[in-house]
């Protein structure tokens, strides 16, 4: 029984093929996420350069020198730090006698295993089925014979890949069915939303760049944390309290990373609309990360996708409570982002700014505001679209310190009157 358990608990070795880069660095990148999916990294080999040959995207000499240097380390598998098309995964795997499969691919299954909610189950399970249809050939060999069958039941002479084709084309459209239901229910709970004329923040930035820790600390949510890439899937909204008794809501959305598979972009479409609708977004940096920089430009790319980069923005430092004692840090990091706020979801360092930043952008800045008696119906629209702090009926004027967003008509309508 012993033996049974360990056996059980034995982790998959692979080996890991990293892209050419200008440093030479190792995949450090598809080391968390293989770390993630509770695989042991038995070796490593960085390439110089990628050859466009057809059969395995490099030399016939290169490719059997990974598979033989994956064979001495024992690796049960190889995985690549860049998308292979199905072809070339096949020619792997003749090569090699071993799972061949991408980063791509180790994304998607991390999705599978992170999803609980039912949206989250539909959307990684598009993923997959979309991903793999192109590969179904290579799951088989002697078994794609020739098989017959009833009119109606399946063609006379369809091979089995042909039926699992068949099969996975249903439940895609299947599933797709599915998920405009779901996303119609969330444009229901959204447009619901919109009537209490709630402003909307989301936070958004690359995996484990701490999100859901600031959420949790903002909010008093409880929403699962762990030292992880993507530990959470589902977006989470909670309302937030700011200034003059005012809420807003902050959504804690689904971690980025570069290259994000665009089988898991389409799939998680209504998930992150939640972002591309926001009003605001704050975009949560790790400042303890050497290579913090290159992951907020792809996430200003995976905004750009999806139709986000337009929406007002701030950047957050966040963990900077571990690095604000190292001068040359800080340094790089002012130089990179030097109107950053300097943000701690630990100590709850600079969450006053947090909350400063959100007040302004999505209630308006503190105005005094003074009516004449004949225009006191502006009053209301204040209250209706903005946040009155004070308010003096004097005998001919009206006295009102507000917030009131720019975006709205009451703004334009009472700009004029600012004392």
């Amino acid at each position: 029984m012993v033996e049974v358990k360990l056996e059980e608990e034995k982790k998959v070795r692979c080996f890991l093929v990293g892209a050419p880069n200008k440093l030479n660095q190792e995949p450090v990148e598809l080391k968390g996420l293989v770390k993630t999916l509770g695989m042991e990294v038995a070796g490593i080999l960085t390439l110089t350069r990628i050859e466009p040959t057809p059969a395995y995207g490099m030399g016939t000499g290169k490719a059997q020198e990974i598979v033989d240097r994956a064979k001495e380390c024992y690796a049960e598998c190889i995985i690549f730090d860049w998308t292979i098309d199905p072809s070339k995964q096949r020619n792997w795997e003749k090569l090699a006698l071993m799972p061949c499969f991408d980063r791509n691919e180790v994304i998607i299954r991390i999705f599978a295993q992170r999803a609980q909610t039912k949206e989250a189950i539909l959307q990684v399970e598009l993923a997959k089925l979309t991903y793999s249809l192109p590969r179904l050939s290579h799951m088989y060999g002697d078994m794609a014979r020739q098989r017959g069958g009833a009119f109606g039941n399946k063609g006379s002479g369809e091979t089995q890949k042909e039926l699992d084709r068949r099969q996975v084309e249903e439940k895609i459209l299947q599933i797709k069915k599915e998920l405009e239901q779901v996303a119609v229910n969330r444009e229901t709970q959204r447009k619901q939303r919109e009537r209490t004329a709630i402003s909307s923040c989301a936070l958004v930035g690359y995996t484990n760049a701490g999100k859901s820790s600031l959420l949790n600390a903002l909010t008093g949510a409880d929403v699962f944390v762990k030292n992880e890439l993507f530990a959470t899937l589902d977006p989470t909204t909670r309302k937030l309290n700011l200034a003059e008794a005012s809420q807003i809501l902050i959504t804690d959305t689904v971690g980025f990373i570069s290259n994000l598979p665009h089988t898991l972009i389409d799939a998680f479409k209504s998930t992150l609309e939640e972002t591309a609708l926001s009003d605001f977004l704050l975009i949560v940096v790790d400042a303890n990360d050497d290579y913090c920089e290159f992951q907020y430009n792809q996430v200003l790319k995976v905004l750009e996708e999806i139709g986000a980069n337009k929406i007002p923005h701030k950047v957050l430092l966040n963990k900077y409570d571990l690095v604000k004692n190292n001068l040359i840090a800080v340094s790089k990091l002012n130089k990179a982002f030097p109107d950053a706020l300097h943000v701690s979801a630990k100590t709850q360092e600079g969450f006053e700014d947090i909350l400063s930043c959100l007040t302004e952008n999505l209630l308006g800045k503190l105005n005094n505001y003074s009516f004449p008696l004949e225009q006191s119906n502006l009053v209301e629209l204040i209250r209706k679209n903005g946040t009155i702090e004070s308010e003096e009926w004097k005998e001919t004027t009206v006295e009102l310190t507000a917030r009131i967003k720019t975006d709205t008509r009451t703004y334009n309508m009472t700009k004029d009157f600012i004392c």
